[in-house]
């Protein structure tokens, strides 16, 4: 049997960094001097692409790329010391490294993406990194994990995408891969099981399932 494919998302699947994405939000809402969402505004939208964020957070659609270009002013600055690994994720990747083929999809850029994971010390494990600016449609749409997959050499056979959003899960789906979601992020354990094909704790406990499901 061919080694399997495990596709992570990043925020609230391996890392957390959302002290720098609450900062570049907030950066940006008191740019243009729009009252701040509630913490729990926002942090409800992560894992969508951040104009979709704005948007539901009550941007008006001409304005919406004035305050992405915001946030991201600030996050570039704050991005790599307010941003670590989840509990257990190093474990997990290093776990999954021994059997599998890996690679991230996310709705964050790839170019600060591979940045991060590099300053992380993971960067080395993954072989293709897919990010928003490398698709026309993200997450939830299946381009993200079929182009992973293209640049991986691999079908969707033994295939998995681990992520901690409905999001990540509807797009395995579409592109035929295995979900298996995290409760360790942006999500509850009772939502991701109404979307997910199994839910996990966290990602060890996701490497540990796919592995058992795929000897």
């Amino acid at each position: 049997m061919s080694r399997p494919t495990i596709l992570f998302d990043l925020d609230g699947t391996l890392i957390d960094s959302t002290n720098s994405i609450l900062n570049g939000f907030f950066a940006a809402f008191d740019t243009f001097k729009f009252k701040r969402p509630q913490i729990e505004e926002i942090c409800a939208l992560i894992g969508h692409p951040l104009d979709y964020m704005f948007a539901h957070l009550g941007v008006n659609d001409e304005a919406v790329w004035d305050f992405v270009a915001a946030y991201k002013e600030t996050y570039k600055k704050t991005y790599l010391q307010d941003t670590k690994l989840l509990d257990f994720a190093k474990e997990s990747i290093e776990l999954a490294n021994e059997f599998a083929d890996l690679g991230v999809v996310t709705t964050k850029t790839s170019k600060y993406s591979v940045i991060l994971l590099d300053h992380l010390g993971v960067g080395k494990y993954f072989k293709t990194v897919i990010g928003k600016d490398d698709v026309i449609n993200p997450k939830p749409h299946p381009e993200p994990i079929l182009k992973a997959l293209l640049n991986l050499d691999k079908t969707d056979k033994f295939a998995y995408m681990v992520g901690d959003t409905p999001m990540d899960a509807k797009a395995a789906k579409s592109a035929n891969v295995i979900s298996v979601g995290v409760s360790c992020g942006y999500c509850t354990e009772q939502n991701l099981s109404k979307y997910c094909d199994h839910v996990a704790k966290n990602s060890l406990e996701a490497v540990k399932f796919i592995r058992s499901d795929t000897l």
